[in-house]
């Protein structure tokens, strides 16, 4: 078998530990720890954060679309091909090195989609940007950590608590969608988006072409007016 080699290792900013990336052949592996937060072969779940979002809110002109999270790059590429030529896509992300390996070992996930027009990085807390003025908002789109049970970095249990998902719903447009995604299933997160005023939709996508890992997925949708 062909054995992992270690790329790179980042801090993580705020005393969050560290990320590694790893590489097996043309397979890549980014780590917290002993924890597995992606992996090249695995992007199924990923992707539909994003093709659920667009089903959910429609043809919309102009959409604004912020991701969390750049990761290996599958829900940016999925943002840039489901909302459209007029969209714009935000991703927040929070360690400087993640954007240095998508410009490096990882730019062949990547394709295109950084130097895409549509696509604006910053690198910041994803919390920063979801605290905007009211209405900025037709997606957000969390594909942070490993979702509100599986928290690597205790500072996003934030973008999952009561106030977070309160802020969130208050940058979103009418009718907009706050996008979640999850290694695991957690019913009391469900509970927390309805008790905010979300329209709830839960979904299980599978890591890779209907095999592997059960990843969740929530829509929780804002009134239309």
């Amino acid at each position: 078998m062909i054995p992992w080699v270690h790329l790179d290792t980042a801090t993580v900013p705020g005393g969050g530990g560290e990320l590694k990336l790893m590489q097996r052949g043309d397979e890549f592996s980014i780590m917290a720890g002993g924890i597995e937060l992606m992996n090249s072969r695995l992007s199924d779940s990923e992707q539909a954060l994003a093709r659920l979002a667009r089903e959910r809110i429609g043809d919309r002109p102009s959409p604004r679309v912020l991701i969390g999270g750049l990761g290996m790059g599958f829900t940016l590429r999925a943002a840039l091909e489901a909302f459209g030529p007029q969209a714009e896509i935000v991703v927040a992300e929070l360690v400087p090195a993640v954007l240095a390996w998508a410009k490096g070992p990882l730019a062949p996930l990547y394709g295109d989609s950084l130097t895409d027009p549509r696509t604006t990085v910053k690198i910041t807390d994803v919390a920063d940007l979801i605290d905007s003025p009211p209405g900025s908002w037709d997606a957000i789109l969390l594909d942070v950590d490993n979702g509100p049970k599986g928290l690597s970095r205790a500072g996003n249990n934030g973008l999952y608590n009561g106030r977070g998902l309160g802020v969130a719903k208050k940058s979103l447009r009418p009718g907009g969608v706050l996008g979640v995604w999850s290694s695991a299933q957690d019913h009391a997160f469900t509970g927390r988006l309805q008790r905010s005023g979300f329209t709830v939709k839960e979904t299980m996508v599978r890591a890779h072409r209907g095999r592997g890992a059960r990843h969740i997925v929530w829509m929780a949708a804002t009134p239309e007016s």
